[in-house]
C-alpha cells in the first residue's frame, strides 16, 4: 500500500460568485491608526508586519489617526477631492461614448482613484511614472489636457499618438508619464531600469512603477525586484490590488498564501500594505517610500488594496464572475466619500461644496468633449494614413523605409 494518499491539485476560489455574497474577511484590515511607522532608513525584513497588516488613516467617523496621518494642508485634501471628482467624470463620460461608439474601447478608474492621484500629488512634477491602463489620474493631477486625452480616445486627426495606440494607452514625456503598454509587466523593468539611470547620471528624480494584483505572476515583475533590491534603485514599486485580475480572483496570482506586499520583504525591498482607498494613507506612504528613495535608502514596494467597482473593460461583464453588489459591500469603502467625509469634519468641505464641485467637474468635461468631438471621433470615420507608421522611428529614415513609405503613398 502506498504511505500517502494521492495528489490533488489546489485551485483557488473566490470568496464570492454571483448569487452568493463575498466574504471579505480575507482582506485582514487593520484599525485605522493601529499600524506602526517605522524610519524611512528601515531594514527591508523590518518591514514585514507592515507588508503583513494594513497601514490605515481615516476611521469610519473619518478622522485622522496614528503615526500615519499626514501633516497635510486642507488645500492639497481639497485639491486631491476635486481631482478625483473630476477622472470620476471623465470616466463616467467617455464609458458613455464608447457606448455611443466614438471610441472602440474603454478602461474606468472608478473606486481606484485615489491611489493614482494621492500618489501624484506626493511626488515631484518631474518624477517619472511607468504606469498601467488604470492610472489616469496621475495625467489629469498633473494638469494634462483633457481634450488631449480624449482626441488619442477618439483616435482624430489631433491625437497626440496618431492612432498608433490603443485607446486609454496615454503618453506624456512633458509630464513624466511612459508610453503605457498593452504587454502587461513590461514597464517594472522599464522603470526600475530608468531609476537605475537617473542614479548613475546623479539626477534627482525618482520613479513610480505601476502594476496590477495578477500581472505580479508576469516574470517581468519578479525581474524588477531583483534588480531594484541589488542596486538599490531609487523606485517606489506599486501594487494596485483590485481584487480582480479581468475575471481572475487576485488568488490565482499568489495573493491567497500570502500577500503581495510580503513579497518584495522577501526580495530584500522595504514594503508596505496599504488602504487604497484611504487619500491619507495613500498620501503618508508615497512621502515614505519617495523621501526613501531620494535619501538612497532603496526601492519600497507599495501593495495598495483597493476593489475594481466597475468592469475591467468595456468588453466586460463583471456580472458573470463577481456579485454585483460588491463594491457597496466592500469593507474599505468609497475613496471620494470617505476624503469628503474627512474634509467636512476639519471644517474644510460641504454638502453644498460637494454638489458646486461635481457640477463644475461636469461642466469642465462636457466642453472639452465638445471640443475634442469636433476634431472628430471614431465615429465620424477618420482613418489615419497608413504611411504614417514609419515616421517617428528612425532619426534619420533608412532608404528601404522611405522606399517602403512610398509604395504605401501609391507613389
Amino acid at each position: 500500500m502506498p504511505a500517502y494518499p494521492p495528489l490533488s491539485l489546489h485551485i483557488p476560489e473566490p470568496p464570492g460568485r454571483p448569487g452568493v455574497p463575498t466574504d471579505f474577511s480575507y482582506l485582514k484590515v487593520s484599525p485605522a491608526g493601529a499600524v506602526r511607522r517605522p524610519p524611512i532608513d528601515a531594514r527591508p525584513d523590518d518591514t514585514m508586519d507592515i507588508a503583513e497588516s494594513l497601514v490605515r488613516v481615516l476611521d469610519d467617523d473619518g478622522e485622522a489617526r496614528g503615526p500615519w496621518a499626514p501633516a497635510a494642508d486642507p488645500a492639497l485634501l481639497r485639491r486631491g477631492l476635486r481631482t478625483m471628482l473630476l477622472t470620476r467624470a471623465f470616466d463616467a463620460r467617455m464609458l458613455i461614448a464608447q457606448r455611443q461608439k466614438k471610441l472602440s474601447f474603454y478602461m474606468q478608474s472608478l473606486g481606484e482613484e485615489a491611489i493614482a492621484i494621492g500618489q501624484a500629488l506626493a511626488l515631484a512634477p518631474d518624477d517619472m511614472c511607468f504606469p498601467t491602463y488604470r492610472q489616469q489620474g496621475i495625467l489629469i493631477a498633473r494638469g494634462y489636457p483633457l481634450v488631449d486625452m480624449m482626441c488619442q480616445l477618439f483616435s482624430n486627426p489631433r491625437d497626440p499618438v496618431k492612432g498608433r495606440q490603443l485607446p486609454v494607452m496615454y503618453t506624456s514625456r512633458a509630464h513624466g508619464f511612459f508610453t503605457i503598454a498593452g504587454n502587461l509587466g513590461t514597464q517594472y523593468i522599464q522603470a526600475v531600469g530608468w531609476a537605475m539611470a537617473s542614479a548613475i547620471k546623479g539626477d534627482t528624480r525618482i520613479v513610480s512603477a505601476w502594476i496590477g494584483d495578477g500581472s505580479t505572476a508576469a516574470a517581468d515583475f519578479h525581474n524588477a525586484l531583483t534588480f531594484a533590491c541589488v542596486y538599490h534603485a531609487p523606485v517606489i514599486l506599486n501594487v494596485v490590488n483590485n481584487q480582480w485580475a479581468i475575471s481572475s480572483f487576485q488568488t490565482l496570482a499568489g495573493g491567497e498564501a500570502a500577500t503581495f506586499a510580503a513579497r518584495g520583504v522577501g526580495n530584500g525591498i522595504a514594503s508596505l500594505r496599504v488602504d487604497g482607498n484611504d487619500f491619507l494613507a495613500v498620501l503618508a506612504a508615497s512621502a515614505w517610500a519617495q523621501e526613501r528613495a531620494h535619501r538612497g535608502c532603496g526601492a519600497t514596494l507599495i501593495e495598495w488594496i483597493t476593489y475594481r467597482a466597475g468592469a475591467h473593460s468595456t468588453s466586460d461583464d463583471p456580472s458573470k464572475y463577481r456579485p454585483a453588489d460588491d463594491w457597496a459591500r466592500f469593507p474599505l469603502g468609497d475613496p471620494v466619500a470617505r476624503l469628503a467625509q474627512h474634509l467636512t469634519r476639519i471644517g474644510a468641505w460641504s454638502d453644498a461644496e460637494h454638489a458646486s464641485t461635481q457640477a463644475e467637474v461636469e461642466a469642465e468635461v462636457m466642453a472639452a468633449q465638445k471640443e475634442a468631438e469636433s476634431y472628430g471621433t471614431l465615429a465620424s470615420g477618420h482613418v489615419h494614413d497608413a504611411s504614417m507608421m514609419f515616421d517617428d522611428v528612425y532619426r534619420d529614415m533608412p532608404a528601404h523605409l522611405r522606399r517602403q513609405r512610398a509604395q504605401a503613398q501609391g507613389a
